[in-house]
């Protein structure tokens, strides 16, 4: 038996994000393009090159979103869903490429540092910047944690990190005018760097565990656990197996029924129990099988246990 969970209307929601990320990232691109082109910030710089690395990885969630979206076919059976957990993993790879040219421009400039020119020019584009990514960040993560997309996820990351590096650099351009200090621009510059790392990893790690079709969160399996204790007609449960795929979550497991009941009992059972773990995990596929219990069985189990468990013992009865 299989019941599938009827999804959210995320799908509207999740284009928009994904659309908004997108051209957001371009005209920040633009702009801090033109700010590093005048002020010869290295930090400027590296925003530039990290944002117009974001418009790739917004095309890549956009165009992943998308994918992920089709419907089953004969050759796709599961869907398209771990395209979105692939384009998760290349938005990390693309950072992990970034953090290593910001850290080699950085290191040139401290060894050459050349004069820094118009600060304040640049300080009024990361400081627009700054507040865009802010925005526009909590608006794609929370449409990320609605959807549970992991494109949309590592997006909203992308926009976060804009939004801490923004500052990061803010604070190089008005320390360099303040002070004078040439090495402070490339130094930051450094320091965001490896903060950017930071974070590509941990994106990577999650993407990464999506594609392998690691099971579903703690949270996610205790409330199936409380389904199936809830019904009282199920004696137990086993071979509880999930997985995650985009947003769609696939969950299969056995039921123990009483060996009395018929054919159309026992569909009954598993069916309203497929239908209401579905809707606890929409969107979700759920396929249950039935066991009918044996009695024989169970208490052979149950002998092993108390053989192999020492606080399920029975007393010696000569002490």
């Amino acid at each position: 038996m299989s019941v599938e969970g009827v999804p959210r209307d995320s799908e509207r929601d999740k284009r928009r994000a994904t659309a908004l990320s997108l051209g957001f990232n371009a005209l920040q691109s633009l702009l801090k393009i033109g700010a590093a082109v005048v002020t010869g910030s290295v930090s400027v710089l590296s925003e530039a090159v990290h944002s117009s690395t974001d418009v790739v990885a917004s095309l890549m969630a956009f165009a992943g979103v998308r994918a992920a979206s089709a419907p089953p076919d004969e050759e796709h059976p599961y869907g398209h869903g771990k395209i979105e957990s692939l384009a998760g993993f290349g938005e990390s790879i693309l950072l992990f490429c970034i953090v290593i040219y910001i850290c080699a421009e950085s290191v040139t400039r401290l060894l050459h540092r050349p004069q820094l020119e118009k600060l304040d020019l640049g300080l009024v584009v990361m400081t627009i910047s700054a507040i865009g990514c802010l925005m526009v960040s909590r608006y794609v993560n929370n449409v990320a944690k609605k959807t549970k997309s992991v494109a949309l996820k590592s997006n909203g990351r992308h926009l976060l990190a804009d939004f801490v590096t923004s500052l990061g650099v803010l604070a190089a351009l008005a320390g360099t005018k303040i002070t004078g200090w040439a090495w402070l621009d490339p130094v930051i510059a450094i320091v965001l760097a490896l903060w950017m790392c930071y974070g590509a990893w941990t994106t990577a790690q999650e993407a990464f565990q999506h594609l392998i079709d690691r099971r579903l969160e703690d949270d996610e399996l205790a409330g199936i656990q409380r389904l199936v204790e809830e019904n009282q007609e199920v004696l137990g449960y086993h071979r509880l197996r999930s997985r995650l795929s985009g947003d769609m979550r696939y969950v299969d497991m056995h039921i123990v029924l009483p060996s009395s009941y018929t054919l159309v009992q026992a569909h009954a059972v598993a069916d309203d129990l497929e239908k209401k773990i579905a809707v606890e995990l929409a969107p979700a596929q759920v396929v249950i099988h039935v066991d009918p219990y044996d009695e024989i069985k169970a208490l052979h189990e149950d002998r092993l246990s108390r053989k192999t468990d020492p606080r399920l013992r029975e007393p010696d009865k000569g002490r």
